[in-house]
Order: C-alpha cells, then structure tokens, then sequence
C-alpha cells in the first residue's frame, strides 16, 4: 500500500505517550487531519489534533469505530496504550485503504500474558529467568515456602507496570501473592501469577521497530520503576528515563536483535502470528548475558518521551513503513543529543487504589492546579530543548491546568550530554508546582557504564 501525500491519522489514548506521538506526528509535512480518539481527556493534546465526536470513537464497539474511520477517510490508526491492542482493537480496524500501527491481539499477548510469553521465550531458547505459573494462590504459597530464596512475583495480566513485586524471602513473597491473587490490587491481571528467580543487574529497555520480517533497532533507553530515589519502593509505571543509554553499545545492541528480538517474532511467525508496530525488550544485563524481564507491545512510557524528541525523521512515514510491510526502505535517524524525562506525579501515587475493578493508572489526588508552565521557555540554553509531556491533567471550571492522574507531567529535556539534560529537567520541574507534587531528582544520575566494557558478554 503506498503512502499518500496526506494522511489522515486517528491516535489512540490519552496519556504521556501519546502527546509525545501526537506532538511528533504534528511535525510531519505528510500529515492530514490528526483526529485524537480521547484526547479532549490531556491538556496537552488539546490543539494538536481534533477530538472525535463523543461516542464516536467507543473501542468496546469496533463496528461504531469502524464506520467513524470510514466517514472519516482514516488512513492510519496508531494504537498508544496496551490495552486496546490487548483487546484486538488491531485486529478490527485493519481494512483496505487502513493500516493499524500495532500488533494484533495474538501478538500482543506477549506483553497481556506474561506466562504466555515465557511460554515462547521457552520455545525459544531466549535467555529469561527461570519461572513458575500459579492459579491458585495455595500451591503459589506452599512453593514459595518450599523455596525461601529472593524472587519476583508478577501479576500476568496487563497492570501499567506495577503488578511486579521483588521480594528478599518468603514472607515477603507470601505477602505479594495475598495483594495480587487475593486481594486482587491489580484486577483480573492477578488471577494467574508468575514467581521468577531474581536477577541481578543493571535494567535497560530495548525497543524495535517490526514490520513483520524487517527490525529497526531504536537507541537504548533506560527506565527508572521505583517511586523513590535511588530505586526505592515500589514499581510504577515508570518516574523517568533517559536516552540513549550508554550502557549498550552496538555490539550489545546487535547480540540483543540476535538472541531476543528475532526469535520471538520468528517464534510467533511459526505459528502464523505477523508482528507489526513496537516490540519492546525490557532487560536486565546479569553476568550471564542480557536476559529478558518482560515484553511490551508498544512504546514505553515514558520511553516514548525521550524516543521521539530524538528523532529526525518524519513519524507520518515511519509509523506508515512499519505497518504497510515497507520498514526496509525507511530512513531513520537519531539526534546526537542525550534526552531526559523526568516525571512528577501526584501526591499519593503508586499506593492510591485504583477505581473498583480496574487495575492500571493509579488515580492520585485529582484537581490540583498546576502552576508554572509558562516560566519554562528562559531555562533552555542555546543547543538545548525542553517539552513538557502531559500524562494526566485536565482543566477545571476557570479553565486551570490541573491534576488528573496518578502520573501528571512527562518533562523532557535535550542536551548535549545526560548530565546536562538531567540538570534542564531537574529545573525545569523546580519551577512547576501543584499541591503534593513529587519527583524524583536521580533520573540519569548514575547511569551504568558500557555494557561491553563490564566484563561481562
């Protein structure tokens, strides 16, 4: 299918991740109409696109979308979040004249299904942890009890990223299985859990452009989980990151593509599975070689928010490359400039419950008014660039910015080296202020030195 002159896009979702994709897609000259299916929901969005029509856009009724997209003349649907892909939201809005950036539903079991995707890593031969499946929180008990050592216990379902407990003992691990399995804190994702060995290392994500048999392997990003700083407390969804991340070099890069990204979509392609849109590897570099913690099925966030500011090219005709089949004729080039996002978040964010039966991004303390966005643009040096990314903000009833979620603010700086970009964004959220508002100030302060230099390959 060849690229038109224009295209008409439809974005999907509504978060940092998308703004970050909405922003980059509004700088290509191929661009049509950028309809934004909720994005009335962020601030930021508001002025990059055009809202659909309430109701219009419903991805629980795939025919509505359908028709929405063909009144519309919709080209290329670019699916952000990982649930509607879970959904097969790919599946159902592929048509003749359409593509769908994003893999379908099948593919995208590997980041909805983590037992599933050990499952393939398995079939595989590609280096993970070792790992166990339970669906009954009794047997899930009596094994760790059997065991005591340090291990990982993961919710298998989709959980934005938090449903994942590292444990030092039994106890500890006995307590993760009562929150995921029985209290169900993360929803249905908790029904069947994995207990994995602990790894030890140094994390690093690796994401890949696939467009069924080509890969376009992106610079290396690295991602801050932990709610505090220096990497404390619980997981989130993700309090920063940086890129690139000088821990991979190219040899490393190109042994990750070998051992890991290639076999998966083989292993799928065996059994009539075509990916095509974001493969995500999120590694962790042991002595024993890189091996994998778990894959995503789109852009990280806030990946994605350090990814896109980087990037020199055109966004319309890479999305469009990828999901027409055609990534080998692309051009993809990076800016020379290191990036750093750092993300502020509600007050109360990752322990605030989320609403009854949902597990996903935790609610936080909501309508809080965001000041100082506009005291921003003086602290950018010559060479250098901030964006501020909205994840969560809203406008209340005197039009004020205010809170919306649990992660409120992607803030994103360009400079010529990390340090550099870490102290633009570090300023940058000193000058932003709504109540209860915490960051962390280490993104990218330590950053782990190359990978192939450690002694380690």
């Amino acid at each position: 299918m060849d690229l038109p002159n224009r295209v008409n896009v439809l974005l999907i979702g509504s978060g940092g991740r998308e703004h970050a994709l909405a922003w980059k897609l509004r700088q290509s000259p191929r661009l049509g109409t950028l309809w934004l299916a909720e994005g009335a929901t962020n601030v930021g969005l508001r002025g990059l696109g055009t809202p659909t029509p309430r109701g219009e856009v419903d991805l629980k009724n795939l025919f509505r979308t359908q028709r929405f997209c063909e009144r519309n003349e919709i080209q290329l649907v670019v699916i952000g979040p990982e649930g509607p892909l879970a959904a097969g939201a790919a599946d159902g809005l592929a048509a003749p004249g359409r593509l769908v950036f994003g893999p379908v539903k099948a593919a995208a079991r590997l980041e909805a299904d983590k037992a599933f995707a050990k499952q393939v890593m398995r079939s595989a031969a590609i280096p993970t942890a070792e790992a166990r499946v339970f669906d009954d929180p009794a047997s899930a008990t009596r094994y760790v009890q059997a065991h005591d050592a340090p291990c990982v216990v993961k919710a298998s379902g989709l959980a934005a990223g938090k449903g994942v407990v590292v444990c030092d003992d039994a106890g500890e691990a006995i307590a993760a299985i009562e929150r995921i399995m029985v209290r169900r804190e993360f929803g249905d994702s908790g029904s069947t859990i994995l207990i994995e060995e602990r790894l030890s290392g140094p994390e690093v994500s690796v994401l890949a452009l696939v467009d069924g048999q080509t890969f376009w392997v992106l610079d290396p990003c690295q991602d801050h989980k932990r709610i505090g700083e220096g990497d404390t407390g619980p997981n989130t969804g993700g309090m920063g990151a940086y890129c690139p991340a000088p821990i991979l070099g190219p040899a490393q890069l190109e042994r990750v593509q070998r051992e890991v990204l290639v076999p998966v979509v083989n292993a799928l392609a065996r059994d009539g599975i075509a990916y095509r849109g974001v493969l995500y590897a999120g590694l962790m570099l042991t002595p024993a070689g890189p091996k994998v913690l778990e894959f995503n099925c789109r852009f990280g966030d806030p990946e994605c928010q350090v990814l896109l500011p980087r990037m020199k090219c055109d966004l319309v005709e890479v999305l469009w490359a990828t999901a027409a089949g055609s990534l080998a004729d692309a051009a993809i080039e990076f800016d020379t400039r290191t990036s750093c996002c750092v993300v502020m978040a509600s007050e109360g964010y990752p322990d605030t419950a989320p609403p009854a039966g949902r597990a996903g991004e935790t609610a936080g303390a909501r309508g809080r008014v965001i000041t100082g966005l506009d005291q921003l643009a003086a602290l950018a040096g010559p060479d250098e660039e901030l964006v501020v990314f909205h994840s969560g903000t809203a406008l209340n009833a005197k039009d004020e910015i205010v809170t919306a979620g649990g992660r409120v603010l992607s803030v994103t700086a360009l400079a010529r080296d990390l340090e550099a970009a870490r102290a633009l964004a570090n300023a940058a959220c000193e000058r932003i202020a709504f109540h209860g508002s915490q960051w962390r100030r280490d993104i990218g302060r330590s950053a782990p030195r190359p990978f192939d230099a450690a002694g380690v390959s």
